[in-house]
């Protein structure tokens, strides 16, 4: 059930996902039939081609067992390869679209999950209920992340773990639109905040400095912020350009957090 508490940011991000969950747009999957096997595997070959380290991160094979719960589970991608290394699966997401393709792509391999398309900044469950809370890309859409990631550490269990990635603003993709939206149309003024806001995907979406991620997970007794660069940093630079460009410039901040 949705929280009555949505906020009027929270529903425009909401009416932006249910369009299409994350990562199914047609480019990606063409014109085979919707919620097919083929249709699923090309959204999962398109996902890992681009963010291969989404498994060194997340490890799912080392958490056999234990109880997870994965806040927004979009196209189900992530959330089925939790399922299959055997871990008792809870998610939740804004929208009804994710809950609809997830719980029909673990259906193809008679796999099943506890799933509720729910507003994140109040999780329906007991303190201390999960042993890993898992978020890749979400939190950062939402109009109060620190209200969710303040509901992560009440979930999770005494030495529970956090595994995620937010947004980083010092990347090259920030500073690509920057030029964009900023420098080219005669507005240099534009800070990097306000062009990931308005051009990045849905309203609102937020930026991090490794700093600010720390800072979000200040209550957790360890905190592992590593900058990620990737292919959409990347993308429309000249490969020998972006060879020369750090990690710490990059767009994803992979997150591991113990409470």
């Amino acid at each position: 059930m949705l929280s009555s508490s949505m906020n009027d940011d929270n529903e425009d991000v909401r009416r932006y996902w249910n369009q299409e969950a994350c990562g199914t747009g047609l480019p990606i999957v063409g014109e085979v039939p919707d919620l097919s096997r083929e249709w699923f595997e090309r959204i999962e070959s398109y996902r890992y081609g681009l963010e291969p380290f989404i498994h060194s991160v997340a490890q799912f094979t080392r958490h056999h067992g234990k109880r997870l719960l994965e806040i927004g589970v979009g196209a189900g991608t992530d959330h089925l390869q939790w399922a299959r290394a055997g871990l008792d699966c809870h998610g939740v997401d804004l929208t009804e679209r994710a809950i609809e393709v997830t719980r029909a792509r673990l259906a193809l391999y008679g796999l099943t999950s506890n799933l509720q398309r729910i507003d994140a900044e109040i999780l329906p469950f007991p303190d201390q209920s999960f042993d890993l809370v898992y978020s890749w890309g979400v939190i950062h859409h939402a109009e109060h992340p620190e209200r969710i990631i303040a509901e992560v550490r009440r979930v999770l269990k005494p030495d529970g773990l956090f595994i995620g990635m937010l947004y980083g603003r010092h990347s090259l993709v920030a500073l690509k639109l920057w030029v964009k939206y900023g420098l080219l149309r005669g507005r240099p003024d534009r800070t990097l905040t306000d062009v990931v806001a308005e051009h990045m995907e849905s309203p609102g979406t937020k930026a991090y400095t490794i700093r600010e991620v720390r800072g979000l997970f200040s209550r957790f007794s360890q905190v592992s912020a590593t900058p990620l660069m990737t292919a959409y940093d990347r993308r429309r630079i000249p490969s020998w350009l972006t060879a020369l460009v750090p990690d710490r410039w990059g767009w994803f901040i992979c997150i591991h957090a113990v409470k």
